[in-house]
């Protein structure tokens, strides 16, 4: 998401805006949080305007349904704290709501998507592995 609001336009943008009738984007509120503790580095970063980098966040924002991680079950949890304890702590929401809403989870992180992979949860996608489902759907 920080790549999608860095650059609305870019090969990530394009599938957040341009995915309708293929693919519906969800994620936790720990996102939100996740957005809101960087805002001043994606400023930073994005060297936009306060004002640009605001319609950025709110269009990236308006694509995603935000899911309470209170609503997933303890089950999904503990599934998921197996699945991520020796990769990244900090993925357990999304990995549980993945599991919860039985879809697949979208990420740029390659030491995530590796660590998943090999302990063989093949519910986890790149962003060239969406392109492509994108595309074969368009056929």
């Amino acid at each position: 998401m920080f790549s999608c609001i860095l650059n609305t336009n870019g090969t990530i943008g394009d599938l957040i805006f341009n995915s309708d009738g293929f693919f519906e984007f969800y994620s936790c509120n720990y996102m939100r949080y996740e957005i809101e503790k960087h805002y001043k580095k994606l400023k930073q970063i994005s060297k936009l305007s306060d004002a640009e980098l605001s319609v950025a966040h709110s269009r990236v924002l308006s694509r995603i349904h935000f899911i309470n991680e209170e609503l997933i079950p303890e089950k999904r949890w503990i599934e998921a704290g197996k699945l991520i304890s020796d990769i990244d702590v900090d993925d357990i929401d999304f990995v549980a709501l993945t599991n919860h809403l039985k879809g697949f989870l979208w990420t740029g992180d390659k030491p995530l998507y590796n660590g998943l992979r090999k302990k063989g949860f093949k519910k986890v996608l790149t962003t060239s592995d969406l392109q492509n489902k994108r595309r074969s759907k368009k056929e």
